[in-house]
């Protein structure tokens, strides 16, 4: 019998994922990582990424744009700056959002001198858009999935 880790991922505005889990499997500052249960202690920030929870034989995907990772033996909890459930996310939006992006970066960014914080928070745009369109994507290519995009 295996014993579940519960898993919470949570933002500022609301609880976004909570459940006893199998395995989490996320980017931390140190790289891609898998959480069982009875995993040690941590506390790391987390990367713009994806985050995969497994249940059995089944498998959610959130895009996370940051945050704070904290594990203990008996619960994983993601405290997001940003995070999405692949049911959530609009394509279209996330297309837009990163070819407006690409668009300014490849431009050479604003015609007056930018501050370097201003091409890190675009690039970090850049990171969430593509983050996102990848786990929207995972969702819409499994098997079984139904919904179109007009419907969001």
């Amino acid at each position: 019998w295996k014993m579940p880790i519960l898993c919470e991922i949570v933002t500022q505005e609301k609880l976004v994922y909570s459940d006893q889990v199998d395995m989490v499997v996320l980017d931390g500052e140190e790289g891609r990582m898998g959480i069982l249960p009875n995993h040690s202690p941590l506390l790391t920030t987390l990367q713009v990424s994806e985050i995969r929870v497994k249940k059995g034989q089944q498998e959610e995907t959130f895009a996370v744009g940051g945050g704070v990772l904290d594990v203990r033996p008996d619960c994983v909890t993601v405290l997001a700056d940003v995070a999405e459930h692949a049911d959530e996310i609009d394509l279209v939006r996330a297309q837009a959002a990163s070819e407006r992006a690409v668009a300014f970066l490849d431009e050479g960014g604003p015609r007056t001198p930018v501050a370097p914080e201003v091409r890190h928070d675009i690039t970090l745009a850049l990171e969430r858009a593509n983050v996102r369109l990848r786990v929207g994507h995972k969702r819409r290519d499994k098997p079984g999935f139904s919904g179109s995009d007009d419907a969001e």
